[in-house]
């Protein structure tokens, strides 16, 4: 059998994630010493690395709880830099990668306990046709493509870099733009004949994936005329609603039963962002109380 765990992105929502796998820990001891593959994207990628390099979901918690704050701090002087966020992302990510860093020091991907994707996005690639933007999958697999020599913190820092909230990092940003829920890239990843000598086959994969909370948003409207103005602060929540949710789908129609997801929604008219770090006790309330008994049933009669 071979078990994968999925981790969405979600910035300060990533504490939702951390919780979720806190309690199921409780409920169901020793589910995470099978994982063979541990994907993310953004605040999903940091709590895949974190696993990986064998922090505990408590230790990634209190990341969240003790740190988000910090992490998000825009000062009224960089706000007057970049006008209010008009030609310039609304946060520095210095605070952030001091906080990876301290977190995982020197650790290359080739020297985690466990296998990781990570998802990014290579804002200038260069390819033998030329110079273009590509999709990029950082990962400790065995092969020629492998991103092994890569450090820890570097590749945490690109996958959280989300366009207008942090600046890109060494040419990469967020890959939530295209996998905010990076369970099919994990599941593809798993048939790599590149990285994987005997790739499972589909009746032994087992799969859970963990959202950090949906948002009952909407437009209203049935013909919106809108130009690069209106459209660019929504249009990124939309990417990142419309992907998880098609990677769901897809997900759901290969493997079935052997595929569980856990994506909790908020209370309507609760619309909690990237950033809002204010909300943090609101968070922790409502993944304590979101109903996991389906998810344990799963874990202990198709992961096991």
């Amino acid at each position: 059998m071979y078990r994968i765990l999925s981790l969405d992105g979600g910035g300060i929502r990533g504490l939702v994630t951390a919780i979720l796998l806190q309690r199921l820990d409780k409920a169901v001891p020793g589910w995470r010493d099978s994982i063979d593959l541990i994907a993310g994207t953004s605040t999903g990628g940091i709590l895949a690395l974190g696993l990986a390099h064998g922090m505990t979901p408590t230790a990634l918690r209190a990341l969240y709880e003790h740190r988000g704050r910090k992490i998000f701090d825009d000062s009224w002087l960089d706000d007057l830099r970049d006008l209010g966020q008009v030609i310039g992302a609304q946060y520095g990510n210095e605070n952030l990668a001091a906080e990876l860093k301290k977190a995982f020091g020197r650790t290359r991907l080739r020297d985690l306990r466990r296998k990781v994707l990570v998802t990014t996005f290579d804002l200038d690639k260069q390819t033998s046709a030329g110079r273009t933007w590509s999709p990029k999958l950082f990962h400790n697999f065995a092969g020629d493509d492998s991103d092994g020599n890569t450090p820890v913190w570097k590749v945490a820092l690109y996958t959280s870099a989300a366009p207008t909230y942090f600046p890109s990092v060494d040419g990469y940003i967020d890959g939530g733009v295209y996998a905010n829920n990076p369970s099919m890239c994990a599941l593809v990843q798993s048939q790599d004949r590149r990285a994987v000598a005997a790739p499972p086959a589909w009746g032994d994969i087992r799969l859970l994936s963990l959202g950090t909370g949906t948002s009952l948003t909407y437009i209203e409207g049935n013909a919106l005329d809108w130009g690069y103005a209106q459209w660019v602060k929504p249009l990124i929540n939309v990417l990142m609603d419309g992907v998880s949710g098609i990677a769901d789908f897809q997900c759901r129609q290969l493997l079935h039963e052997r595929y569980r997801r856990v994506a909790p929604v908020f209370p309507r008219g609760k619309v909690v962002g990237l950033d809002d770090v204010g909300r943090i006790p609101e968070l922790v309330a409502f993944a304590s109380k979101v109903d996991l008994r389906a998810a344990q049933r799963w874990l202990e009669s198709s992961w096991a």
